[in-house]
């Protein structure tokens, strides 16, 4: 069967005619003597699997730049209109992209959603590679193989690669149904996918970024059996050779980052990269409404729903930056400290920042008044901001959103710092910088009041 495909797929490449499969996967045939702009999907019982060679027409050194939206995930269309509002609309008519990716769960099982979603994501005017999340499987699906008609309907093929100047992108459907399960699905691939990859990973130039583009993470949390760890092994095992690679997850609407090592089988010459996107629809459309009746949304890690920007270089290089949704100050740092403490108190209390993009070894510090930097420590607990929120939740006397905001959990990039008490009576200015990998030195502000207590 692998070789059967890869001998069509070499045979397609160089044929002056290539089959393709439409949205719905029918297939249809174009003309073209151009390889590069030639359009090759595979029909397998499972899936279509599309091959796009389309090199930009920007130079190679220019820049590309490719929004990330990860689990725009609607239940109604209220919440598409939530998605279009908050994501879509500030867009529209100031990115720069050349492509956008998103990475699954287009919708929250209501298939019927699909044309708001793309209607919205097409006001961008940007190529757009969508790929199925678990979210995406039909209901009244029996097995893995028929579980996706809707979305293929929608978008066409759910496994694709698409070739640019300055990089190569595979998005591939990691989602594996297993209906009348618990959970009814796992991290995983398909054996037409390893075909398609091993047929096509060969033909893919190594001086350039490749990014991979999934649902579910390939990382695993304690105690959690998310994916397949052979799936997983076999992949790495054919990606170990790339020298500049980049995977990009979603599913998890929280954000961090993790570097595969040999710990868990990934031998390449550098650890592999995963960032793990924090969702666009946040925690799933929840929260208070703001003036503009949309849902505050904030992930139970604390971090603001948005979404990302990878900006790809030549040479194989690449930069990310989070966006918070309709944040015109573009906000990379959370604070949170009280407002009033005793003047003199035991320094017991402190000031947190959750830096959306922060890494383990990220430099995070702090300094009061202009007074010297001193580092903060990283801590894995819930975001206080987001304690505080889930606490006026519990003491309203009547429901204050829709859906309550996430109850907080330990977030990935949280640092804290104690504040001083021994400072002259009155406010101090609290000044907190991070030093990210791609965007340089970013940093917040805040106050609180020294106060004397009456005995």
């Amino acid at each position: 069967m692998r070789t059967l495909f890869a001998l069509t797929l070499g045979l397609w490449l160089l044929a002056g005619n290539a089959p393709v499969w439409a949205a719905d996967c029918t297939p249809v045939v174009v003309e073209s003597g151009n390889v590069h702009s030639r359009v090759t999907i595979v029909r397998t019982p499972a899936a279509c699997i599309r091959y796009i060679p389309q090199p930009s027409a920007r130079a190679s050194d220019t820049p590309l730049e490719v929004l990330v939206f990860a689990d725009p995930q609607p239940k109604s269309a209220l919440d598409a209109g939530y998605f279009r509002r908050d994501i879509i609309e500030p867009l529209r008519g100031s990115t720069q992209a050349g492509l956008g990716l998103s990475l699954g769960d287009i919708v929250d099982d209501a298939p019927d959603l699909y044309p708001l979603v793309k209607a919205a994501t097409a006001e961008l005017g940007v190529p757009w590679m969508y790929l199925p999340g678990n979210h995406d499987i039909d209901k009244d699906a029996t097995s893995d193989a028929d579980s996706l008609h809707s979305f293929h309907r929608a978008f066409g093929a759910d496994t694709h690669a698409r070739e640019t100047a300055l990089a190569t992108f595979i998005a591939l459907d990691d989602v594996i149904a297993l209906p009348g399960s618990k959970p009814a699905y796992i991290g995983g691939f398909r054996g037409d996918q390893f075909a398609f990859l091993e047929a096509y990973l060969p033909t893919v130039r190594k001086d350039r970024l490749l990014v991979v583009a999934i649902h579910i993470p390939l990382f695993e949390k304690a105690g959690k059996d998310s994916f397949r760890d052979a799936d997983r092994a076999r992949l790495f095992e054919l990606l170990r050779s790339f020298p500049h690679l980049l995977v990009l997850s979603a599913h998890s609407h929280t954000q961090q980052h993790v570097f595969h090592d040999a710990s868990d089988g990934w031998h390449g010459a550098q650890p592999l990269h995963e960032y793990n996107v924090g969702a666009a629809s946040g925690a799933y459309w929840s929260g208070v409404k703001d003036a503009a009746g949309i849902p505050d949304a904030t992930m139970a890690d604390g971090t603001p729903n948005g979404y990302a920007v990878l900006t790809v270089l030549a040479g194989g290089k690449y930069a990310l930056a989070w966006h918070s949704a309709r944040d015109a100050a573009n906000t990379q740092i959370g604070l949170h400290a009280p407002k009033v403490l005793r003047h003199g108190a035991y320094p017991a209390w402190g000031v947190y920042a959750n830096v959306y993009m922060g890494m383990e070894d990220s430099r995070v510090e702090y300094r009061v008044d202009d007074g010297e930097w001193a580092p903060m420590r990283k801590v894995l607990q819930p975001d206080p901001a987001l304690l505080a929120e889930n606490m006026r939740d519990d003491l309203a006397d009547r429901l204050r959103g829709y859906d309550r905001s996430p109850e907080a959990e330990p977030s990935r990039h949280l640092w804290r710092a104690a504040l001083p008490t021994t400072l002259a009576v009155g406010e101090h200015q609290v000044d907190v910088r991070t030093f990210d990998r791609w965007r340089g030195e970013l940093r917040a502000t805040t106050t609180y009041r020294l106060d004397d207590a009456a005995p």
